[in-house]
This record gives C-alpha cells, structure tokens and sequence, in this order.
C-alpha cells in the first residue's frame, strides 16, 4: 500500500514538472498594474473638499489626451447653473435661476426624456454616424472640474492616434456663452456642429411641444419652420445671423461669427411622452417630435456664441448681432407676435409699461389695459346702434323691394335692378349695411391679438391673479370661460337687434354664448379675463345707451316687430 502512495505521488510530482512550461505558455496571466496617476499639486483641495467634488480628469499617457475618469464641472453666474460632463465635454443640465417649472422648482432646460435619446446640449453634430458617437463619448480632458463661477473660461480637449477634439467654453454675467470647437482626423478638419439636439425642459404639456420651431434670420428675412416642415438630418447654408431652436418660452440660438460660411443641421426626432403630465403613466404615452439645432462651420473651427434662455423681449433686444442689415441688429425676431404685429407688439409694450409703472400685477395691468380698449371703441358702439337702428327704420321698405323681385331667379338680369333698388334706398337715407358690423371688425384684431401676446409673453408665464397661479394657461377653475358665457348671455339679451326674426334672435342668444364658452374653455386665462371684462364692459355702456333715446327707439321697434310676427 506504501509504495502504490509512494508511486502516485512521484507520478503526480513528474505530470506537475512535465506540464510546467505549458501552463506559463497557454495560462491566464497575471493583471498588468494600473498605470500612475499624476501627483497631486499644491493647490489640490484640502481632504474635506476632495470627498464632495468629482476627482478631476487625467491624461491616461503621453501619447493621447484622454482622462481616466468620468468627471463633473459646475458653472455659475447669477442667471444660470451648468452642469458639464467630460464625458463628450457636454451639459448634462442647464437651470436657470431667475425661472420655475410647474412645480415651483428651478427651471431644468435640458430636456431629459430628448436627450438620453439623442444627446445633451454643445454635444458635436458630424456627418459620420460613427464619428459622431465617439466624439460624444470620448473621455475629455477638463481644464477645471467641481464649481467655478463666470466669468470663466472652461475647456475640454482629447486626443488620440488619428483624431484630435477642442471645445472651449467662455462665460460672462449674461445669458451668452461663447463657444469655439475644432475637430481634425488625421490632420484634416472634418465638419463637426455644436448642437442643442432634444428641447426643452419646459415642454411639460402637448402644446408646448407642438409650439417647438427651427428659426434663423438673414438680414429682414427671418425663417420659421414649424415641426411638420422640419426635416431631421437636413442642412441649410449660410448666410443667416443666427440660427436656432425656439419654444414657447425660451430658446437657444447660435450666433456664428462668420454667417456666410455657416450651416444649419435640422434635427427632429420623436419621444414617448405621458399623456397626462400631472399623472404620468409609463403605460398610457403618446408620440411627440422633439426639435433640435446644430450649428457651425463646414470646413473650419466653429467660432460663435450661444444665446440660451428667456425669450424675454428686453433681454434679446440687449443682444447685439451687428452683422444684421435692414433690421434692427439684436436677436428681438426670436419672438414671434404673428401676422397681427403690428398690433399685438404695441400691445404687449403698453400692458408691460402698466405692470411697470402702475400696479406691479398682471392680472391687474390686463384689466386696466381692457377698460382702456373699450372705452376707446365706445363711439363705434354708439355708431353700431345709429346704423341698426336706420336700418329697422327702412326695413320695411327693404322688405317690398324683395317681395317686388321675389317672382324672379338669382340667374335672372332683372335681379340686378332688386340691388340697385335697394342700394338707392340706403343711400337715401344714409344707411352703411356694414355699420353694425364695424365695431366688430375693430374688436376682433384686438382679441386675436391678445390670444397671439398671451402664447408668447414670458412674462404673463406664472404671473399670479386671485385663484389664478399662471394667466399664460388656461384658469384651472374654468370661472373665466364661465363668466365669459355669462356676460355674453346678458349682453345679448340687452342689446336690442330690430333686424333680426325673434325665434332666430333667441337661438343665437343661446347658441353664440355657449359656443364662445366652449372655444374658451381652455384658453389662456389672460385672455379670458380680457374677454369676460370687455363684455362686463358693454354690458354698462348697453344699459345706460338703453335709457337714452336712440335705445328707447330701437327697443320700441323691436318690440314691434315681435308684435307683428306672433300675428
């Protein structure tokens, strides 16, 4: 029994000496050691500093410009708080200070549910797909990391065998960042954009997304492009002075330095959002286009600056673009008042001036602005009711016209000589067929321009009036819209409308108010208010025009008519 153990364990001891050179040959080897760090300097942060800041990037060798570690820098100035990544040297949150979200917390801009998908803002645009992707990446090389305060100047930089990235980043007290980018492979520039890709942080309703635009100027010419015209992937050369995305209520817009040789890169890309905001449900979404801009130089470093933040008129207009011609040279066009302009900007000026400089409230400045407008239009109301009232005067003669012509086609010539007949009848009697309608027609521009100033006044968003926290959206009671159907059903019943079949006057007594209250449901609550108040208006002025004589009349002969129809 000994020797069998003494025999297997020489066996054992040769197979072990025979295999030797085998294992070293064809075994796993030992982990190479970590490469060295560099030493700290002096000015390192002291220990309790160092376990509440992000260690910050390193080189990984002499050769290359990589860091070895993912690392964070904070920058900071009174308006603004940006949080940088040195992975793909991009911001991964952009707050701004001076602004809330719905939930009465610091506005993010960085739209988060865009940009895991399809990239965080001053991330690089390249046409190669392959390209692009390690360029945002890549582990840069940060010139700072932890929190720095602007004004200040931030790079990030990265290198390798055959591609070599710079961005550099510089802040100021002012909602602009000037931004200088390069990209060489092999030597040779390739085109690479900064790019803010995926919205806004703001767009927390289906409108606000719906709101989204790609915008540039060239010169007066300025370019609005809604979702549906936007291609993603599409580029528009230069020349434009600045180019960019724009929501409801912010934006972010390049200025290149060099407007001629730039290019604009369109990017649209879809999300699932939740369907009910207040109530998200992971299984309830609905599809959405997020909008994004890239914007640089083709075949040069990028040169430009970055505007980012409120479109707040005041704000823009201090934005100096001198290379604009035939246009005032600020970024004021970012704000779009719409084919009404003309009324809705003046509009807007005067409603801020009353905020300013009379009662510091929104609400409140609305309803003066609204007392204003109305009592303005009260010589067109008195119009309104002379003109009614010298119609029903010459109805019946209207009516015998009509009956004489009756007998005949609409084809027929003789039908003519009814419009004469009738058009010398007014003339007559000096009657205008358009004269009850022309307060109306005055009143309506107003109310569309109001609508129009309401979507895209930053400062009406969140402005606070009795129960109403945001007139910017629609009154979360819904009083508004019910005092609009209200106002609208008493001034109806007191305004005398000779003209009119008595069975026709009380359906549209009904209709016309229920109807207006359905449209204004959900309509700002500004203009809610603006609307409810200017019938409140018309409401006094039509009780007191009732007691005078030309209301007396107009009623007596209203009151007529109804007669003579029950017969």
């Amino acid at each position: 029994m000994e020797r069998r153990l003494l025999l297997v364990f020489a066996l054992t001891f040769l197979i072990i000496l025979i295999f030797q050179p085998l294992l070293k040959k064809y075994g796993p080897k030992q982990p190479e050691p970590a490469p060295q760090t560099q030493a700290a300097n002096q000015n390192s942060p002291t220990p309790a500093a160092a376990s509440t800041l992000p260690p910050a990037p390193v080189p990984v060798s002499a050769d290359s410009k990589q860091a070895a570690a993912e690392a964070e820098t904070v920058v900071e100035n009174d308006l603004y708080k940006i949080r940088f990544s040195n992975r793909g040297g991009q911001v991964k949150s952009w707050i701004l200070k001076k602004f809330t979200d719905d939930k009465d917390q610091p506005l993010e801009l960085v739209n988060t549910a865009g940009s895991e998908k399809y990239g965080y803002p001053l991330s690089l645009w390249a046409y190669d797909e392959t390209l692009r992707s390690k360029l945002n990446t890549a582990l840069y090389v940060s010139s700072a990391s932890g929190a720095i305060t602007a004004p200040s100047t931030l790079t990030f930089e990265y290198s390798d065998s055959s591609l070599t990235v710079r961005k550099k980043f510089e802040f100021d007290s002012t909602y602009v960042v000037k931004v200088e980018t390069s990209v060489t492979s092999q030597g040779a520039y390739v085109t690479s954009l900064p790019m803010w890709p995926a919205g806004f942080g703001d767009e927390t309703t289906l409108p606000a997304y719906a709101a989204a635009q790609i915008v540039y100027q060239d010169d007066a010419k300025v370019e609005r492009l809604a979702i549906k015209k936007v291609s993603g992937g599409a580029s528009v050369r230069g020349p434009f002075q600045w180019a960019g995305i724009v929501g409801q209520y912010f934006t972010a817009v390049f200025l290149p330095e060099d407007p001629q040789n730039s290019v604009l890169v369109t990017l649209r890309n879809p999300v699932d959002v939740p369907k009910d905001f207040k109530k998200p449900d992971p299984k309830d979404t609905v599809k959405v286009d997020v909008l994004g801009a890239a914007v640089g130089s083709l075949q040069a470093p990028t040169l430009q600056r970055l505007y980012v933040g409120p479109k707040a008129l005041d704000v823009l207009e201090s934005i100096a673009v001198p290379n604009i011609h035939g246009d005032v040279p600020d970024l004021h066009a970012v704000v779009d008042f719409g084919w009404l302009g003309l009324i809705a900007k003046p509009l807007f000026l005067w409603l801020k001036w009353t905020h300013d400089h009379i009662v510091p409230n929104w609400g409140w400045a609305i309803v003066i602005q609204t007392l204003i407008i109305n009592l303005a239009l009260l010589p067109l109301r008195l119009s309104q009711m002379k003109s009614m009232l010298k119609m029903q005067r010459i109805a019946p003669q209207v009516k015998a016209i009509q009956e004489k012509y009756k007998k005949y086609s609409m084809r027929d010539p003789r039908k003519q000589d009814m419009n004469q007949e009738v058009s010398a009848l007014y003339k007559e009697h000096g009657v205008n067929p358009a004269g009850g309608c022309l307060p109306l027609l005055v009143q309506m521009p107003f109310l569309f321009a109001y609508y129009r100033m309401l979507g895209v006044a930053l400062d009406l968003r969140h402005a606070h009036w009795f129960w109403i926290k945001d007139l910017s959206s629609p009154d979360p009671w819904h009083i508004m819209p019910v005092a609009i159907v209200v106002t609208m059903l008493f001034m109806q019943r007191m305004t005398p409308q000779a003209g009119m079949d008595p069975q026709q006057q009380k359906m549209m007594n009904i209709f016309m108010p229920l109807m207006l209250g359905y449209i204004s449901f959900n309509l700002a609550a500004g203009l809610c208010l603006y609307w409810s108040e200017g019938n409140l208006i018309a409401i006094v002025q039509q009780s007191i025009m009732n007691r005078t004589q030309l209301g007396r009349e107009m009623r007596e002969l209203a009151e007529k008519r109804a007669r003579k129809k029950d017969k």
